[in-house]
Parts: structure tokens; sequence; C-alpha cells
């Protein structure tokens, strides 16, 4: 209780998200919290120069090792938090509130962080980038047709290349820390039709014009106008048509 100017003011004990703590009482505040009848286990907490805000954790001879991306190093204490629920909660396949992901995703939105990921990415990653030439497909005289066709020619043209494997589920990538164009080599096949390689293109030349909508409650990838946009393609369904018998 405190007495300000004869009146009586009372006072609340701040929240353990308050109280100056380390990443490794913090994490163990969390352990106890999630399995109050446990004995904590030694923690082993290292921040790491990773490419990108990745995180993990596990159990190696008794003690619970964590490594978190260094970007985070100064983030604020209930951050931490959240972020030590959502790894003890996977660690041990515990239901977490959704309060911490939620907290830890708008902290990773904000300009300031998607800035400083940004930058790590371009300094740190690694992207392999084949060069336009498949075996079947050159996406480089593909991407200047869609150009003229569908954005007046005033796209400039970013790094164009082919993974690594085949994949079926992720069929093509607009990375903006490279600002390259990946496409899977499962379109780069003679049985493939030209249209489908042409609307995946067109779909992540889309994504170049359109950049990821970080907005309050959810991050937007596809907007209302990149929508918009994609219904111009000519033969769309067809061409969606033969991405699903893919």
């Amino acid at each position: 209780m405190l007495h300000l100017g004869g009146v009586q003011v009372q006072t609340v004990a701040a929240p353990y998200a308050l109280r100056f703590e380390s990443p490794t009482e913090i994490c163990l505040r969390v352990f106890r919290d999630l399995k109050p009848r446990t004995k904590p286990p030694e923690v082993e907490l290292r921040f790491c120069p990773f490419a990108n805000a990745d995180s993990f954790i596990q159990l190696r001879d008794g003690r619970m090792v964590l490594r978190i991306c260094d970007a985070l190093e100064g983030a604020p204490t209930p951050i931490l938090e959240a972020l030590a629920y959502i790894l003890v909660g996977k660690l041990y396949r515990m239901r977490i509130s959704g309060v911490y992901q939620e907290r830890y995703r708008r902290y990773l939105s904000r300009k300031d962080i998607r800035r400083s990921l940004h930058l790590l990415r371009q300094l740190r990653g690694r992207k392999f980038v084949s060069g336009p030439q498949g075996e079947h497909f050159n996406l480089e005289p593909i991407f200047e047709e869609l150009n003229v066709k569908y954005f007046n020619g005033l796209m400039a043209r970013p790094l164009l290349g082919w993974s690594r494997r085949p994949s079926r589920t992720i069929l093509g990538h607009y990375d903006p820390s490279h600002n390259a164009i990946i496409l899977s080599k499962t379109l780069d096949r003679p049985e493939v039709s030209r249209l489908a390689v042409d609307y995946v293109l067109f779909h992540e030349m889309l994504h170049l014009k359109h950049p990821v909508d970080h907005r309050p409650l959810r991050r937007c990838v596809h907007t209302a106008e990149f929508r918009g946009e994609e219904r111009q393609f000519e033969r769309l369904k067809e061409a969606r048509d033969l991405l699903k018998r893919l």
C-alpha cells in the first residue's frame, strides 16, 4: 500500500513476465508451470547465428537443450516467455494457450523485426538457384512473355531457377530475401503442359508484385488485389486442373 498525497494506492505485484529473468530462468519457470510434478531438468540455452527466426528444443542426456536465433536475444521478456511455452509444449506434446502463439507471431510481424530478419536471411542464408534453363523448359523467355502480357513489361526479372529436387506439394515459391523465383523440377518434364508452367510462374510473379500483408491479427499471403489479378490469367481453370492432375 502506497500513500500518495494522502490517498492510499493499492499496489499489485508485477507478473513474472515483467520481472527481470534470464532466458534460462524463464524456461525453468515455464517448465514448472507446465509440469509442476516433475523435477526440472538442467537447461542448456544458446543463441545461435541462424539465418531465420528458428528455434529448436530437445532432451539430451537429461538436459533440456534449446537453440534460438540470436536475433531474439534482445527480445522482451514476454516474447521469450511465449517462445518458451511454445518450445516446451512442443517437446512434451502439450496443448499451449493460443495467447503465446499470438504474442510471438505479432512480435515477428513487427516491421523492425521483419526488417532485421530479412537482413539476416540475406547475409547468412544460402540460396541455391540453378538458373532458368531446365531440361525441358527455359524460365527466362517464359518470364518475359508473361511480363509483357500481364505486367506491361515493367517487372524487373528476379533470379529464376529450378528446385534441387522435385516436389508435388510446393510447385513454386518466391524468396524476397534473395529476390528469386524457384519452380519445382516436377514441372520440368516433357509430359507437363507449358500452360501449367506458365501459371505457376505467373502466380509467383504476383507474389513479387504483391508482398505479404502483415495485418494486426494475421499474415495475409494472398490479398484481395493478388486474387483479383490472378483471375486475369487466361485459361485459369484449365491450368489449375492440370496442376491437380500432377
